[in-house]
Order: structure tokens, then C-alpha cells, then sequence
């Protein structure tokens, strides 16, 4: 049987598979045995409450779907009390994703969150940020490593900084958030999008314009992480748009450390398990006795390797 475990910094987990965080919940237990997975990504915590962004919040596409959920959160200390208990029951790697408006706010929201039962936190700079006039932390490098070396400074803890792919120069964004001490990165988000009801005329998300996710994204999401891979040493984490052990494979071969998976769990909340189990198929057909040997060992020219390289650090 192959080996499936792999390691994101000094965070070591059982196999590749996670769920992406606002993609799972504590009700999943009736679908997955947790103890199977990778790690546990719970859903978003902002340190204030939120309600959230109006209704309708998801609008379905083709290959995927629109979402503005707008991160309800009733705050850290309800968080903790409430909500990170339940998942820490569980052999298996707790990670809290933390959202929050401002710099401060992120770095001391992370501090008070580096407890013992937490392994890792996921700092999602992908939100918006109110001191660039709502634009995401991640969108520039300026701006990412700003935050990121100010969460530095407050934990020890080991903490992934989640990407954006709406950046236009995310090599530059992921050296950056290397640069100021990020233990790993998340890459990555939704793409920002937006659906019309050609009989209403009506947007059919509330907040107009939302997160499109699903397989749709997926070229886009093995070509970014491709590019961070090119241009960093710490480990990625691939997201977007995986639906079955190949798409795993595929962000493997491509740089990915691990994945997590989101909208493929909303289709069938058993999903991630099978991937798990497709995952030991692939490696048992294939010959692949440890997993982790496959990432980036995507097979590519070595002049056209050399020449893509420059490319993308041209392009940012």
C-alpha cells in the first residue's frame, strides 16, 4: 500500500485531502469519517460579528458555482467556546481560518487563535481589506506582505496565508508572503464573478458579483499554483475546482503539497473520502509508493521550462 501521508512545514498529516474552509462543517460526520482526513480546515472566523451578505447567496453555473456568503461569524470568543471544540475530538489536524478587515485585526486575531489544539491557522488575506478601499490583502505583494509579516510578529504558530486568484502578479504576491514568514501558502480562492436572470433582469446573487468555484476554475487554479511553485521554497496547498483523485494528482504534478476541496463536498459529502481512496488506486496502478514524490514533477521540455520561468517572473 502506498504511502499517503505528506507534510506542510512541521505539519504532518495522514494524506493530501482537506477541506477547504466555508466547504465543511461539523455535520459532515455523517458522510466522512473525519479521522480519515488530512486535516480539519473550519470555516472562517472573523474577531467581529457578522451577518453576512444578502440573500440570494449562491447561484448555480455551468461547471460550478456563483457564492457571496460574506463570512458569518459570531466571533472569536463564541468560536471558541462553541465551535473549535467539536472538531478537536478528532485525530486529525485542526486548522482555523481566520478572516478580518485590517492588518491589526488579522494579527491579533491569529495571536489569540495559536492555541495548543489548533496545528496550523489559515490566515485568508483573499477578503477584503477596509484599508485599501475594500481590496483584497493578497491583490499586491505592498499589501500581503504587510499583513503577513504583521501576523508574524504575533504567533509562533505555524500559519498559511490564503491567496487570491483575482491577483494579476501572484508570483510576486507569493514571494512577498514568503518573504514576511508565511509557513505555507493556500492558493486558492474563488474567481470573482457574476450571474444575470435573463427574465428578471436581476443578478441571481444578493451582493451582485460573488466567488465562481467548482471545476470551471481548475486550469486556472493548477496554472497558479504552478507559477507560486516556480517562485517559492515553503509548501502550497492547491485549490479550485477538484472533484476526483486525478484533479489531486494533477495539482501534485503541478507543485501542490496538498489540496483542499470545496465545491465537489456540497455535490456529495462523501466526496473527499473517495478521493482518498482513489488517491491509493492511482499510486497502487501507477507504482507511486510515496505521495509526496509526485509534486512538481510535472514532466516538461527543459527549455521550455526555462523559458516559462521567465515568463512568469516577468509577469509578476
Amino acid at each position: 500500500m502506498a504511502n499517503l501521508s505528506v507534510s506542510v512545514g512541521d505539519t504532518c498529516l495522514r494524506n493530501p485531502v482537506m477541506p477547504a474552509s466555508g466547504c465543511f462543517a461539523i455535520e459532515y460526520t455523517e458522510a466522512l469519517d473525519f479521522n480519515h482526513l488530512g486535516a480539519l480546515v473550519i470555516k472562517s472566523v472573523s474577531p467581529k460579528s457578522r451577518a453576512g451578505n444578502p440573500t440570494p447567496r449562491v447561484a448555480e453555473t455551468h461547471g460550478g458555482m456563483l457564492n457571496s456568503i460574506g463570512i458569518p461569524s459570531k466571533g472569536l470568543d463564541y468560536y471558541r467556546r462553541e465551535v473549535l471544540p467539536a472538531y478537536t475530538q478528532y485525530d486529525t489536524p485542526v486548522v482555523v481560518s481566520i478572516s478580518a478587515d485590517t492588518v491589526d485585526e488579522f494579527a491579533d486575531a491569529v495571536a489569540q487563535m495559536s492555541l495548543p489544539e489548533v496545528a496550523a491557522i489559515e490566515a485568508n488575506i483573499s477578503c477584503p481589506n477596509l484599508e485599501a478601499d475594500g481590496m483584497a490583502f493578497a491583490m499586491t505583494p505592498e499589501t500581503t506582505y504587510k499583513v503577513v509579516s504583521a501576523i508574524r510578529r504575533k504567533t509562533r504558530h505555524p500559519f498559511w496565508a490564503k491567496l487570491t486568484p483575482n491577483a494579476s502578479q501572484i508570483a510576486a504576491v507569493a514571494r512577498a508572503a514568503e518573504e514576511a514568514g508565511a509557513d505555507a501558502l493556500v492558493m486558492g480562492n474563488t474567481v470573482l464573478g457574476m450571474s444575470i436572470d435573463v427574465r428578471t433582469r436581476k443578478p441571481k446573487l444578493g451582493n451582485v458579483m460573488g466567488g465562481l468555484s467548482g471545476p470551471a476554475i481548475k486550469p486556472i487554479a493548477v496554472r497558479m499554483v504552478h507559477q507560486c511553485y516556480r517562485s517559492v521554497r515553503i509548501p502550497i496547498i492547491g485549490c479550485g475546482g477538484i472533484a476526483n483523485a486525478e484533479d489531486v494528482v494533477e495539482f501534485m504534478l503541478a507543485g501542490a503539497s496538498a489540496v483542499q476541496v470545496g465545491t465537489a463536498s456540497f455535490i456529495d459529502p462523501g466526496a473527499m473520502q473517495k478521493i482518498i481512496d482513489g488517491l491509493e488506486t492511482y499510486c497502487q496502478e501507477m507504482g507511486v509508493q510515496d505521495i509526496h514524490s509526485l509534486t512538481g514533477k510535472m514532466k516538461i521540455d527543459r527549455q521550455l521550462s526555462d523559458r516559462w520561468l521567465r515568463f512568469a517572473q516577468q509577469s509578476g
